[in-house]
């Protein structure tokens, strides 16, 4: 079922940042809806006023509604999610606690973000593992069918990113799932564009962990992000840090790691910001994340259809696309076009060349549900306005 018009403007009204700009930036970080805020603001009074060990007892419910939170939204079990401050510390727990040996083999795809492809260069560096890519169709679309033949009897995972920060791609998470189940290899997911704009059930995907933030769609605070950690492979991975809430001490040379995800867990933590996520994953869920995901594929699709009489050159290929929308001008360069629609309030974000995948330099549209098609007309010309 689709959203009202009645709903959208609730969703508005409970999202006072919608009045003052034309928001095109969610992947870089959404705005945050009141109940969030609120939820938020309520633990800061709180540890202003008792400070933050007080705190923390006395919002202990609400602290621990985290977990339900993030599982429900996920399909997974409580104790299969760990908090984060942020999506690439999450991310790197879940890699590096994988027993990398020399000459392991890791597979990866071409549109890996930024921090993760960096993060397989240490291993490469520091435990001297093998980079393998999946092989891509001519949508940048990674080929199914042609994946089994890169695996070999050294391949231990598979990192996928599932959209990608750069365009508004989506790879077949779900297949490569199959694919890692088959060959018995841990199969890593980076959800950070996709959770909060679309439906992830890690279950369907397969995957044995998954990562995610809080800013971007699910419409959270920063410096919050989330590992989820399949609970069957647990005693398989040894997490890279170890904290006093991570692990027990047992003896002067022995400790044990505690039961659960939340052992990939540190003690010290935005605690309110922990609350916030809560909020937000349940503000999604209970919003319908397949309502959420259809209204942000119309409305980039409409964002695309109306690009496409404009002289500029839409990016994003392949039969599926998110709400992530690129585009480049061969008029104005893309921070410029950036900067000047700032000027109107209409808030956009600049992706960098990439010369190894030889991407161009591009403008970023990213929309979300509580978006309208007044915005896109909105956006549409103040662009033509720029590029003309």
């Amino acid at each position: 079922m689709s959203f009202s018009d009645q709903e959208i403007a609730n969703i508005r009204a409970e999202t006072p940042a919608c009045a003052a700009q034309v928001h095109f930036n969610n992947a870089g970080a959404a705005l945050m809806p009141n109940p969030v805020f609120e939820a938020m603001q309520s633990h800061l009074e709180l540890e202003r006023e008792f400070g933050g060990y007080a705190a923390e007892s006395l919002g202990k419910e609400k602290i621990s509604a985290f977990y339900p939170a993030l599982a429900k939204l996920l399909n997974a079990k409580s104790t299969e999610i760990a908090f984060a401050s942020n999506h690439t510390r999450a991310w790197e727990m879940g890699l590096y606690a994988i027993d990398w040996q020399a000459g392991d083999r890791l597979l990866i795809h071409d549109n890996a973000y930024t921090s993760n492809y960096l993060a397989f260069l240490h291993l490469v560096k520091t435990k001297g593992i093998i980079l393998d890519r999946m092989p891509s169709n001519k949508f940048g679309i990674i080929d199914v069918e042609q994946v089994e033949t890169h695996i070999s009897n050294r391949t231990k995972a598979i990192a996928l990113t599932h959209m990608p920060t750069f365009d508004g791609s989506i790879q077949p998470a779900a297949a490569i799932g199959s694919i890692a189940k088959a060959h018995d290899l841990f199969y890593i997911v980076d959800a950070c564009q996709s959770i909060g704009q679309a439906e992830i059930d890690v279950q369907a995907i397969g995957c044995d962990l998954l990562a995610g933030t809080g800013r971007k769609w699910l419409r959270g605070p920063r410096g919050t992000g989330f590992l989820y950690v399949r609970e069957s492979i647990l005693d398989k991975l040894s997490p890279p840090l170890v904290d006093n809430i991570s692990a027990i001490q047992l003896s002067d040379s022995e400790f044990k790691w505690v039961d659960g995800a939340k052992r990939f867990e540190t003690y010290e933590r935005h605690v309110a910001g922990q609350i916030g996520l809560g909020v937000a994953a349940n503000y999604a869920g209970d919003l319908g994340l397949s309502r959420i995901e259809a209204r942000v594929k119309m409305l980039s699709k409409t964002l695309r259809d109306k690009l496409a009489g404009l002289s500029v050159r839409i990016l994003d290929q392949g039969d599926e696309l998110s709400g992530i929308v690129t585009f480049k001008s061969d008029i104005k360069p893309a921070k410029q076009i950036i900067d000047t629609l700032w000027q109107k309030r209409i808030a956009v974000s600049y992706i960098s060349p990439h010369q190894v995948t030889e991407r161009p330099d591009a403008v970023r549209a990213s929309i979300h549900y509580y978006n309208t098609q007044n915005e896109i007309e909105m956006f549409c010309d103040g662009l033509k306005q720029i590029i003309t």
